[in-house]
């Protein structure tokens, strides 16, 4: 059966809640809604007792019928559907990460709402009552968000603890990158500052988002800076406060060739930090090229570990690269070529240079150019009978899962705080996206499926709202679920 559940919320509100038992443990079958007086609290109450009562089907297992489920279709009305089963199964999943024991009701149902459909935090509101019955009060979101933006240690703390004991994390690998968040605007502040964008947004003021993930891309921690920061001055920072707060021993970090620095290497070295980071060869002194010219093996597969002040230079060759880097350099000498000819439609070109007014081909980089196609090079303080040159290049590959996270936070999550100009409201923002991130990590990771996919499924499971016109009262009839959902569902771990 199911019964009504009344419970006092950490912001001093109370909640009412529909609930049943299973195995002799309390389940909540559905939220629906905070209140702070004992008039609202009773309307709800109300609310919940017309939901038990014109509830169908129930939960598997039940016997009961209900006579409200006999319709005659002459007179019934058809009152439009919900998407009460999204909210179900997005529940269950916040409870096994564990993000619901620090994190009142309204947040977690705007982190459902930020995978359901990406919104502002007050349209949000709205369309909780609109695709999923469930009602808050706008003036709870104004009381309450201020004291959100404490929760970000604990909501890293979560993700950690559930990649160590469902993903096998143990420190000893992680992946970090940065991206940029841009605003529809031109006025900057302390956070929202002109900078270089990944977005080609550059005139327009934004934001920098540094997020390390596990080495199957679940997210464990990020950070926010200013938006004029140099990426390579954020990794330090992040990883220091990583390993202060979690006491890490044993340490190596996979960055790409922009967080490469002499000072950063230094650091590395002081805090004891393994480190793998992409190289750019183009930027070798003229003696270590040409010492790395000289011993590389053009032959696919191969590699050479070169010693340097930054560590050891690892470089390898790869046919299938040397195709592309070709076409892409002879592609920039027929612009370079044409630009040549006609001076007034020049433009910054890479293999164009000015020599006395004069425009002309670079000769000497194209050289180089050439002496580098199909190369990849990174630079470790690994040694090579720790991590062989193709366990290196195999770590630094799998840089591209930090990249896809970033793709789901920009694309599915539509993370770009596009509503919010404020600091506090930017910081809360990010914060959601971080907790849908780690559900749409863990949902991928287990089912195999794109959370897209995995939305569009869960979304066809609707709740019919039919108006029995003989007794007044709203009955709600459920579409099956396919068999996909359900696998899904059961390579979640998830019992509905």
């Amino acid at each position: 059966m199911l019964y009504i559940r009344v419970v006092n919320t950490a912001s001093g509100a109370r909640a009412v809640q529909v609930i049943y038992y299973r195995n002799r443990k309390r389940v909540i079958y559905k939220h629906i809604g905070s209140a702070h007086t004992d008039e609202e609290v009773n309307e709800l109450k109300r609310v919940a007792q017309a939901f038990i009562d014109t509830r169908i089907p129930f939960l598997p297992g039940f016997q009961d019928t209900n006579p409200d489920s006999l319709l005659h279709l002459d007179k019934s009305e058809f009152l439009g559907v919900y998407h009460t089963f999204f909210h179900e199964v997005f529940s269950l999943l916040i409870r096994k990460l564990g993000f619901n024991d620090f994190c009142v009701q309204l947040l977690l149902d705007l982190v459902i709402m930020r995978v359901f459909e990406p919104a502002s935090k007050l349209r949000s509101i709205e369309l909780l009552n609109t695709y999923f019955g469930i009602k808050h009060r706008r003036q709870a979101f104004y009381d309450l968000a201020p004291s959100w933006l404490a929760l970000k240690e604990k909501a890293e703390a979560v993700c950690l603890k559930h990649a160590r004991i469902n993903h096998g994390f143990r420190y000893e690998l992680l992946f970090y990158d940065v991206t940029t968040l841009y605003f529809e605007a031109f006025e900057e502040d302390e956070l929202r500052k002109k900078g270089f964008s990944k977005d080609n947004k550059s005139e327009q003021p934004q934001i920098l988002v540094a997020l390390m993930v596990t080495k199957e891309g679940f997210p464990v921690a990020y950070d926010i800076f200013p938006g004029n920061t140099f990426e390579g001055n954020t990794i330090l920072p992040v990883i220091k406060k990583f390993i202060e707060r979690h006491a890490v021993q044993d340490f190596t970090i996979v960055a790409d060739a922009a967080m490469i620095s002499s000072e950063n290497i230094q650091s590395f070295r002081d805090n004891n930090i393994n480190y793998i980071v992409g190289a750019r060869l183009g930027n070798l002194s003229s003696k270590l090229f040409d010492e790395l010219d000289s011993s590389i093996n053009r032959v696919d597969g191969e590699s050479v570990r070169v010693k340097t002040d930054n560590g050891y230079l690892i470089c390898s060759f790869s046919s299938t690269r040397y195709r592309k880097d070709k076409h892409e350099m002879e592609r920039q000498i027929e612009k370079a070529k044409a630009a040549i000819k006609t001076p007034a439609r020049n433009r910054r070109l890479k293999f164009v240079k000015s020599n006395n007014s004069k425009i002309e081909l670079n000769e000497a980089l194209i050289e180089k150019t050439g002496k580098l196609l199909g190369l990849k090079g990174y630079f470790t303080n690994l040694e090579e009978d720790i991590a062989s040159n193709n366990a290196i290049m195999e770590r630094y590959g799998e840089l591209y899962k930090i990249e896809h996270a970033f793709r789901i936070s920009k694309n599915d999550l539509e993370t770009r705080p596009v509503f919010h100009y404020k600091e506090e409201p930017i910081k809360l923002h990010i914060l959601i996206c971080f907790m849908a991130l780690a559900l749409s990590k863990e949902i991928e990771l287990k089912t195999g499926v794109s959370i897209r996919k995995f939305t569009t499924e869960c979304k066809k499971v609707t709740d019919a709202r039919i108006l029995n016109l003989i007794t007044s009262k709203e009955i709600r009839i459920r579409a099956k679920a396919s068999q996909e959902i359900e696998a899904y569902l059961g390579n979640l771990n998830l019992s509905h």
